[in-house]
């Protein structure tokens, strides 16, 4: 058995996709007979989401000083003290790079990065400043001191290669369990699409919303039901463009965990998101492994959605957003199913836990040795 340090920036819904990755890991990690421990920086959320780790131990960390750093002076120093055998790093462009940089310096032992997406070239477009100051500072020593780096698709291996000029990339999928209550058919779902996640410019709401509009779901009796969690601007930005739609057919609910989320995967027909950039959606895996049909856009990097049959490409404009969505409103009850059927099936062949765990043994057992 080994000690693993799962080290990120949040270990709350602050987090989002990566959040929801890093609690699944932590899980597998214990499953595989490992001593998981969760490092990440405090936050408002951190109390009452650590729940979700089930018992494991999860330390959090004071920042001080701007949150877009997220500088914990205790962090790298809890890292040491801890004794751990390999430290996982989940995300990067914050502190906690530095931090986990500095505990393989120390130590000599294993490092593994997964950034999630966050070398895209969508993401490395956006706030070059704070990117460029970010490699000179600790992103490149980090770089080169990990054993190997984390990749959830082909695409997003292909992008750190080219960022890190680093050849050591390991692909392994984020699993997806199946709900605990299988949801009805599609078919027999009220005539809703929801859009869940959290709510930043990347994820395209503007476009969904615009494609929506122009679409002819709603004069049909289609709803679409926005929910998701963001930066309090982010968030108003939204409300202020719905408001301006003055679309009744559109609703933004606010955040949804657990029962709730469920709930609100079991009522939806179809599950949407025209992401301008992904790593690997968890809402989508979760939406294929309730049986639904999904509209997403190539950069969620998931075409073998495309290939067997379970999704729709919305593209990101919202013209083709309009097109995707008047294709699913003229679908008929057999094809809706048998797109819910071909999601089912694809996560059960790609992205069942057993399966993915069966990878990550193998990338952790290399690493340790």
């Amino acid at each position: 058995m080994a000690r693993i340090g799962l080290l990120s920036t949040w270990a709350s819904r602050l987090g989002g996709g990566v959040f929801e990755a890093v609690v699944a890991q932590a899980f597998l990690l214990r499953d595989l007979g490992h001593d998981p421990v969760v490092f990440a920086l405090a936050d408002e959320h951190s109390a009452a989401d650590r729940q979700r780790f089930d018992g494991i131990d999860v330390r959090t960390h004071a920042v001080r000083g701007p949150g877009a750093i997220g500088f914990a002076p205790t962090l790298a120093d809890d890292l040491i003290a801890s004794k751990l055998d390999l430290v996982h790093l989940h995300g990067i462009w914050m502190y906690p790079s530095r931090a986990g940089s500095t505990w393989a310096r120390r130590t000599g032992r294993s490092y593994l990065i997964s950034p999630h997406g966050m070398l895209d070239p969508w993401i490395t477009a956006r706030g070059r400043a704070k990117k460029t100051v970010a490699r000179i500072g600790y992103e490149r020593a980090s770089w080169t001191r990990a054993a190997a780096f984390h990749a959830l698709t082909e695409a997003e291996a292909a992008d750190i290669r080219r960022e890190t000029g680093r050849d050591a990339v390991r692909v392994v999928p984020n699993p997806v369990l199946p709900p605990a209550a299988p949801p009805p058919p599609a078919s027999s779902a009220p005539p809703n699409v929801l859009a869940l996640g959290r709510i930043h410019p990347k994820k395209n709401l503007d476009g969904l919303i615009r494609g929506w509009t122009a679409s002819p779901a709603p004069a049909a009796g289609w709803t679409l039901t926005i929910a998701g969690w963001g930066d309090a601007a982010h968030v108003a930005e939204l409300e202020a463009q719905l408001a301006a739609a003055a679309a009744p057919s559109i609703r933004f609910v606010g955040p949804l965990f657990g029962a709730e989320k469920a709930a609100a995967f079991a009522k939806m027909r179809a599950f949407a998101l025209p992401s301008h950039s992904e790593g690997l959606p968890m809402a989508i895996l979760e939406a294929w492994a309730a049986g639904r049909p999904t509209l997403m856009s190539r950069a969620c990097h998931l075409d073998e959605g495309f290939a067997a049959g379970a999704a729709l490409d919305s593209g990101t404009d919202p013209e083709r957003i309009a097109a995707a969505i008047a294709r699913l409103c003229a679908m008929d009850a057999a094809a809706l199913d048998a797109m819910g059927d071909a999601a089912r099936t694809l996560v059960a062949e790609r992205f069942a836990p057993d399966i993915v765990a069966a990878r990550w043994r193998r990338v952790y057992d290399e690493a340790l040795a």
